[in-house]
């Protein structure tokens, strides 16, 4: 792979996470309340916070640790077993603090070192794998946080302005 597309890749990555999927997500927490934020349609449903908790889980543990080198305390079943008593205040802080982790180590992270194997959740996978993970990751479990939080507010939540013809993020 060549430095100039590893680079590139690493940039759109650290702009999703950071620059599109988190403002989303509180875009919502800012439109629920705490009880909202651990409704769940059916006892196999998730809610949002239990959604919260496993993107902390999930970006700590592939990036922060995986990638990083920091100690991977997770324990994935208790990001669904949650039914509450955490505030979305306290859920976004982790959140926020995860993701200004996994940025530092993608921006320390070698491009040439994309192709590098690393063992990540019992896996062997190369350091592009683990960042392209993250990020669908992200970007499906944002998707479903939205969808939970149109259900439950029943309004738009104007993430674009279209007065220009072209949409415009609504949070930069």
């Amino acid at each position: 792979m060549s430095g100039e597309v590893a680079r590139a890749f690493l940039a759109e990555a650290r702009l999703h996470l950071l620059g599109e999927y988190l403002p989303k997500i509180e875009r919502c927490l800012e439109r629920l309340n705490d009880e909202q934020v651990w409704w769940r349609a059916c006892e196999q449903s998730n809610s949002v916070g239990n959604l919260l908790l496993h993107l902390e889980g999930n970006a700590r543990q592939w990036v922060v640790g995986g990638l990083g080198g920091a100690p991977d305390r997770r324990e994935r079943e208790r990001e669904f077993a949650e039914r509450g008593g955490l505030p979305r205040v306290r859920l976004l802080a982790a959140l926020r603090a995860t993701l200004e982790e996994a940025d530092g180590v993608l921006a320390r992270l070698d491009p040439e070192a994309l192709l590098e194997t690393w063992r990540i959740q019992g896996l062997e996978v190369t350091a592009l794998a683990a960042v392209f993970h993250v990020v669908e990751h992200f970007s499906m479990h944002t998707g479903q946080i939205i969808l939970l939080t149109k259900q439950l507010t029943g309004g738009d939540l104007a993430f674009y302005d279209f007065t220009g013809g072209v949409p415009q993020p609504s949070w930069r």
